[in-house]
């Protein structure tokens, strides 16, 4: 199984425009992220988790040419926006599987109603295949089974995956033991940490590492980084030995 990550920024991205900041002014490609999906690849299966603002961007920056799917951790827009840009892969492949929670399908059906519509639609808008996720109901696609994981952002319901051996998690503040139990035996699991100071939504650097500890992967990977993390130079040079700051079109092999 190949992952690369697309994005690996927050959800206003780095640089953020205007900003001054030392790390929105760093020359280190490695310090500019775009906002957080992943793509994952195992023999002939292509799937994108999450699709965001910049998802034309990504598709183009690693020369994506198909795509079986997308599953959403989410409905917030750092992870929704791009829906639209699946037009050139729809106008190819026909309708495109998308796969969430009853709650995200929901909202993505009001904010992309011309999508989702099936009456009078618009010749040039695509169209999307619809399966809902459900906790505790392992999707099978490709010829393995995915398994959802439930977290807590703040207070709002997330999906993470895993994949065989291969979790990610993203905009993950609490876990709870029963879905601790499914991230037993990985061998790569991806966390978000935002940044040093605590936040309501998200892991901070200690709780990601603390996370990281209790779950015991033989690696891990930290996503969904804010300019206020540092510089991922600096970071990287502080963390345990088997965890690692992605950075945008990092591939790994699990």
């Amino acid at each position: 199984m190949k992952v690369t990550f697309l994005g690996t920024g927050t959800s206003q991205g780095i640089p953020i425009i205007g900003s001054t900041h030392p790390v929105c002014l760093s020359e280190d490609s490695r310090d500019k992220r775009l906002r957080v999906s992943i793509l994952v690849e195992w023999g002939t299966h292509t799937y994108v988790v999450d699709c965001g603002p910049d998802f034309r961007q990504q598709m183009l920056s690693n020369n994506v040419e198909k795509i079986d799917g997308i599953l959403f951790t989410h409905e917030h827009a750092d992870h929704t926006a791009g829906l639209d840009d699946i037009r050139p892969f729809f106008f190819r492949q026909g309708d495109i599987p998308v796969y969430a929670h009853k709650r995200v399908l929901e909202g993505l059906k009001r904010r992309f109603d011309y999508i989702f519509d099936n009456e009078n639609k618009y010749p040039g808008a695509p169209s999307v295949q619809t399966y809902e996720i459900k906790n505790n109901s392992p999707l099978r696609l490709g010829g393995i089974d995915i398994i959802p994981v439930n977290v807590l952002h703040n207070q709002l319901q997330v999906f993470g995956f895993r994949f065989g051996d291969f979790a990610y998690l993203t905009d993950v503040k609490r876990v709870e033991e029963e879905e601790i139990k499914k991230l037993q035996g990985l061998k790569a699991l991806v966390v978000n940490a935002l940044r040093i100071d605590p936040h309501p939504s998200h892991f901070n650097l200690e709780e990601a590492l603390a996370f990281i500890e209790r779950i015991q992967p033989e690696r891990a990977y930290l996503t969904h980084i804010s300019h206020l993390l540092g510089f991922h130079a600096e970071v990287e040079k502080t963390l345990p030995e088997n965890v690692f700051l992605a950075y945008d079109n990092l591939v790994i092999d699990v």
